[in-house]
């Protein structure tokens, strides 16, 4: 999971293909309600983050371009690694991370996508080479009434390597400064005014 030098293209090939068969069990955010439902099961946390982030239809469309562009991993110490990746049910999204020195290559699986008029993204969930377990839900919408865009992200998730564990509340702040990043990068790739 965490390495000293950044995983090379071969390297993320092999593992995304490897990681097919490896879909971790669980639904949490997606299906008949996830956790509204079910509740937050044992040992796992939930992190919820709202941004609004434009206003109107255009900027509407411009969120959802990001979201397909992942623009919302366009960050300093995190990237998607297969950014050519298509947002689709089954397919495998490769996150590469470097921070205090290490490389971590996350791989999760896109489960739902949702589309409608006025929502657009995606839930993945983690497989076995990602050092968390659970799911995460990238999804920006528009509300008709007020013409407000917003971003969202919603995670359900309890540490699954052995280092995260051990580092936990270091691995809750990256988790909570992840959401913050992607929310300021979407926010000024829409509203770019």
């Amino acid at each position: 999971m965490f390495r000293l030098s950044k995983p090379t293209d071969r390297e993320i090939e092999h593992e995304i293909a490897a990681s097919l068969p490896s879909l971790m069990r669980g639904e949490y955010l997606g299906g008949s309600g996830g956790i509204r439902q079910i509740g937050l099961p044992t040992g796992f946390v939930l992190d919820r983050l709202r941004t609004q982030i434009g206003e109107g239809k255009e900027a509407y469309g411009r969120s959802i371009r990001e979201i397909r562009n992942w623009t919302q991993f366009h960050l300093d110490w995190a990237r998607v690694s297969n950014s050519s990746a298509p947002i689709e049910v089954g397919q495998i999204v490769a996150v590469e991370v470097h921070s205090l020195g290490l490389w971590s290559l996350n791989l999760s699986q896109i489960v739902e996508v949702i589309q409608t008029g006025s929502r657009f993204g995606f839930i993945y969930k983690t497989t076995q080479e990602h050092v968390e377990e659970g799911e995460e839900r990238f999804e920006v919408s528009l509300d008709e009434k007020s013409d407000a865009v917003w971003y969202e992200t919603e995670a359900v998730s309890r540490p699954r390597d052995l280092m995260a564990l051990l580092g936990y509340p270091v691995t809750r702040a990256f988790q909570h400064r992840f959401a913050r990043d992607s929310h300021r990068r979407m926010k000024l790739a829409v509203d770019y005014r």
